[in-house]
């Protein structure tokens, strides 16, 4: 059988100019939208900087035609960062000029939360930009989520990074069998297949969750900006949140339901599946996401009845409904990375008696969605394995001399799985220190530096907005602060690991 090979112009190309161009096309769309508002100012803005992107990717292109593909993986998983750091600067010309009324750095600040995930809204007043702005913001923020999907499955997981470092066989930064795994063919080849796969379904669950929010009562662009972020896990709207949406309880249900596919990559693909098994009910990510979704809501509903019985005050049936699906919903948009909160949350902290539960919001966004998925954080995967040898050690207690058993549930577990996920756990903490300080450096309060770090290493930005117990304005905030922001949003989408791998000099030799 002949092997595969990448064919025509554009298929000999890196993927950064790839995704450039994929980019310059995507602006078409908002040109579209603008002149059909008869808004032909922002219109222009769009289709010149689309055109003009096209013709420099085009030319660019010619230039890099007749070169060889160099670094195999290793060359994808750079330009898979230079994308998130280089690709913002030119998604914010037309965000710069259509607004009009920002610096440069704030629009390319925003474009990095949104292409990261993020979703941090350095603008603040949802009022202040056009419905065209507002549906780039989204649009950007859904194609970083499908880039994380694709590059998931052809690029973090032949080199063991990502979170399947904890499940694969071989090292991280090395692929399973060895050194050359990840350099085995054409590495453009795997990023073809994955879209081939990945891209209708990714597309058509958000027309899916589109259309549902539109039969809920939202009106066209707040349900499609709702449906993309959910996807994304970005958290963006352009209300400012769901709470001002029209769909209200059925449509925050539906978002729910579709924020479950951050929670585990078996809710719509097995492709990152290397043994073990493919079932959802059996996925340790799904099961610990459900317990977490349950348990916390559980115990913030509970809460308020050891307080209702010392005062002997009751409450309506009704009441206690609305705020117990206040928590649920926060409490899984939040774990999921996707940051909204329910219309009813206030109704659940006036009943948990929580005024300003930031602390468990926080803790949620750090652990974070499953491995693979739009989602940031630790990953539930990490902290599944730390669990696992928390009770094997507690078990070593009782019996010194045991032997650890193998179960179905831990098979596809690295032998020293635990081990690399407290490698990783460490240099995340050690990553959310020293953004910490070096915010508080640009004169950033350390409780405003910290709810800024938690909310951009784990690419939960709406955490900003409800973590503290003041508003943060990101807008105010020194350029060197704002920097730093986008630095550490980009570190937490792509994670410390595969950064470490890229400038291990030992990478490069193979």
């Amino acid at each position: 059988m002949a092997r595969e090979q990448t064919s025509g112009f554009w298929g000999r190309q890196p993927l950064f100019v790839l995704l450039l161009l994929f980019f310059a096309l995507s602006m078409y769309v908002p040109a579209i939208h603008a002149l059909v508002q008869d808004d032909h100012a922002t219109s222009r803005s769009f289709f010149y900087a689309g055109t003009l992107g096209l013709i420099a990717v085009t030319l660019v292109a010619i230039v890099l035609s007749s070169r060889k593909t160099r670094y195999g993986a290793f060359g994808q998983l750079l330009s898979l960062l230079a994308a998130f750091i280089f690709v913002p600067l030119f998604l914010a010309v037309p965000l710069h000029d259509a607004l009009g009324t920002t610096r440069f750095l704030n629009a390319y600040v925003d474009m990095v939360s949104a292409l990261t995930t993020t979703g941090a809204d350095i603008f603040g007043d949802p009022g202040r930009l056009n419905d065209t702005l507002h549906l780039w913001r989204a649009q950007v923020a859904w194609m970083g989520g499908l880039m994380m999907w694709i590059a998931a499955s052809a690029i973090l997981a032949p080199l063991s990074l990502g979170g399947f470092e904890v499940t694969a066989q071989g090292q991280p930064g090395r692929g399973e069998r060895g050194d050359m795994a990840a350099q085995i063919g054409d590495p453009r080849l795997r990023i073809l297949r994955a879209a081939r796969v990945l891209v209708p379904i990714y597309s058509a669950l958000t027309v899916v969750l589109w259309i549902a929010l539109l039969m809920a009562g939202d009106r066209p662009l707040v349900a499609l900006c709702h449906a993309m972020s959910v996807m994304a896990t970005s958290g963006i709207s352009p209300l400012g949140g769901v709470e001002e949406a029209q769909g209200g309880v059925p449509g925050e249900m539906v978002m729910a339901l579709f924020m479950f596919f951050a929670l585990s990559r078996l809710t719509f693909s097995s492709d990152t599946v290397t043994k073990g098994n493919a079932r959802l009910d059996r996925d340790p990510e799904f099961r610990i996401g459900l317990v977490l979704v349950i348990g916390v809501p559980l115990v913030l509903f509970l809460r308020h009845w050891l307080g209702a019985y010392d005062v002997d005050q009751a409450e309506q049936g009704k009441q206690a409904l609305r705020a117990l699906w206040g928590s649920i919903f926060t409490v899984l948009s939040f774990l999921s990375t996707t940051g909204f909160a329910s219309a009813d949350w206030a109704q659940a902290q006036t009943w948990s008696g929580l005024g300003t539960p930031g602390l468990i919001l926080m803790g949620l966004a750090l652990i974070g969605g499953g491995v693979a998925t739009t989602a940031g954080g630790v990953k539930l995967l990490r902290v599944y394995v730390l669990y696992l040898n928390g009770l094997r050690e507690m078990d070593r207690l009782v019996h010194p001399s045991s032997v650890g058993r193998e179960g179905s549930e831990n098979r596809r577990i690295h032998r020293n799985g635990a081990f690399i996920a407290w490698i990783f756990f460490m240099l995340f903490a050690l990553s959310l220190a020293a953004v910490t300080v070096i915010l508080t450096l640009f004169d950033v309060g350390f409780e405003d530096a910290l709810v800024l770090s938690v909310a951009a290493l784990s690419t939960t930005g709406p955490l900003i907005e409800v973590a503290g117990e003041g508003t943060i304005r990101l807008v105010e905030l020194s350029a060197g602060a704002k920097l730093v922001l986008a630095g550490a949003m980009v570190l937490g989408r792509f994670e410390t690991l595969a950064i470490i791998a890229l400038v291990s000099a030992d990478t490069w030799r193979r």
